[in-house]
């Protein structure tokens, strides 16, 4: 199958409808290039990477691909604006985010001819980010690893496609060419995977980090908490996330104002740009006082596995899947199994009907 034609694939400019999500501290330029160097279309992590360092990270993955590539981001972050205009500069073809989209940002990127993908959880989320312009939907089910909702795939994405008239991304628990036929069976136009390309040798995680995924053999250990920032976050358990889950509100209240300052100083925000990102958050009925004041533990926590290698000191968040994974296959050989696997499903399934 030399290509696999959708109207994701027409919308990004991939030869294949397999995207790579934006996992912090995760997609870098390398990972992303290799992604869409093998066929695939990845997006950068733009939330987590220092304003100064952004532009760079940028320029790099067009340096490493010459196939077209996205940048994700939060709206309601301090340099959100200048990644704009970044994006729209560097002739970048798509942006994914979540909470807190912005209008007028929205409607600037549009005009560039810049493809807008949110990722939602929820029905209601989709249709309103389709309002609101987003020309596609990543939906993510309950398997996905990070934040996530409650709602299996299984059913949230065929609620979405039947819902919304643009093309939808499934997300949430896939892996394989299998994986690939089954999004496309209920109405998806290709499928998104973060842990899957994780789980990869192109991948930046350290080792020590690997390890923790690789031997996560029982999906089941691979749990929902809100201990890190007050929301609901699948992740594999470890000694951390044990030790979070005992411990009180004052102790979490101090985490969360130490990575607080330790992200403030990471990423140059002030004390006051902080503070109206929590403001907008909570004005817009996303986050709690409490959740807003415990979501700077995420980016910090994380860091500690995803960069400096302690899987024990950090956060290791991992859809479901990640407990039937035990390879690490580069990008190109996991994109060519991919679309290996799903020709021989899509031949099996025309013999059926035949």
């Amino acid at each position: 199958m030399s290509s696999m034609n959708t109207r994701l694939t027409k919308l990004l400019g991939c030869k294949y409808p397999i995207i790579q999500t934006a996992m912090g501290w995760v997609a870098d330029p390398q990972l992303v290039a290799a992604t869409c160097n093998a066929g695939g279309f990845g997006f950068l992590a733009g939330a987590t990477i220092p304003p100064e360092e952004m532009e760079k990270a940028i320029i790099e993955t067009k340096q490493l691909t010459d196939q077209p590539f996205g940048v994700n981001f939060h709206m309601y972050q301090a340099n959100a604006a200048d990644i704009v205009d970044m994006v729209v500069r560097h002739g970048v073809r798509a942006v994914s985010y979540s909470r807190s989209p912005g209008k007028e940002m929205i409607a600037k990127l549009k005009a560039a001819g810049v493809v807008c993908i949110p990722t939602v959880g929820a029905l209601k989320h989709a249709i309103k980010a389709v309002e609101m312009g987003a020309d596609a939907v990543t939906v993510q089910g309950g398997e996905g690893g990070g934040h996530t909702g409650s709602v299996p795939t299984s059913i949230l994405l065929p609620q979405v496609v039947d819902a919304v008239d643009v093309p939808v991304i499934a997300a949430g628990g896939f892996k394989d060419g299998r994986g690939l036929v089954a999004a496309l069976s209920y109405g998806a136009e290709g499928i998104a995977m973060g842990t899957r390309f994780l789980m990869t040798s192109d991948s930046p995680v350290p080792p020590k980090t690997l390890d923790r995924y690789v031997n996560a053999n029982n999906p089941s250990s691979i749990i929902i908490s809100k201990a890190i920032d007050g929301m609901p976050q699948r992740m594999i358990t470890n000694e951390l996330l044990g030790n979070l889950e005992k411990a009180g509100g004052v102790k979490r209240l101090v985490m969360a104002l130490t990575s607080g300052l330790a992200y403030r100083k990471y990423t140059g925000t002030s004390v006051l740009q902080l503070l109206k990102s929590a403001v907008k958050m909570r004005g817009e009925g996303e986050l709690s006082a409490a959740q807003t004041i415990m979501s700077a533990n995420a980016p910090m926590v994380i860091q500690k596995a995803m960069v400096d290698g302690k899987p024990a000191e950090g956060v290791l968040p991992a859809g479901q899947v990640a407990g039937v994974i035990n390879s690490l296959l580069s990008c190109e050989e996991l994109i060519a199994e991919i679309v290996k696997e799903a020709d021989q499903q899509l031949q099996k399934l025309r013999g059926l009907a035949s």
